[in-house]
């Protein structure tokens, strides 16, 4: 007897279970600021667009622009050039014909968080903790004292 296999497509949820991703996982750069542009207004609508370089700190640093539009872009208000931070991003893309009817398709990447990790303690800078030895043993406990300690 001969069997039929069919394949199907897989849904949304299941590369996104392959690939290890949760539908909304967030998507975010750490890295250095570079660069923050002035807002700029675009067309009758007034669209608003800002872009920041962020570069990251890694074997291969890697210069990344990312846009802040419409009210996100007074988000970077309060950054300068040279603070470390952690912006959140979302990937866009889109397809585009022109007028001689070729397809071209566009990516960007959109920020809409951004936050300073200037303010927080790195692991690097807290002092190792001193080896057993340096501490001294207690000779005189006492087991009959009372053990006011919560825990």
């Amino acid at each position: 007897m001969l069997k039929t296999h069919y394949i199907t497509r897989p849904s949304f949820e299941a590369i996104c279970v392959f690939l290890g991703l949760t539908k909304n996982s967030d998507m975010e750069i750490q890295g250095r600021i570079k660069m923050i542009d002035e807002t700029k207004t675009y067309g009758n609508n007034g669209f608003r667009k800002r872009e920041v370089v962020i570069t990251t700190e890694e074997q291969y640093p890697q210069h990344i622009l990312v846009e802040f539009v419409q009210d996100k872009t007074n988000l970077l208000d309060n950054f300068q050039v040279g603070q470390m931070v952690k912006v959140s991003i979302n990937l866009r893309g889109r397809e585009w014909v022109n007028p001689q009817g070729e397809t071209k398709y566009f990516n960007a990447i959109q920020g809409w968080r951004i936050e300073s990790l200037e303010g927080q303690q790195n692991d690097e800078n807290i002092p190792p903790a001193p080896p057993m030895e340096a501490f001294e043993p207690v000779e005189d406990l006492k087991e009959e004292e009372p053990d006011d300690l919560p825990f």
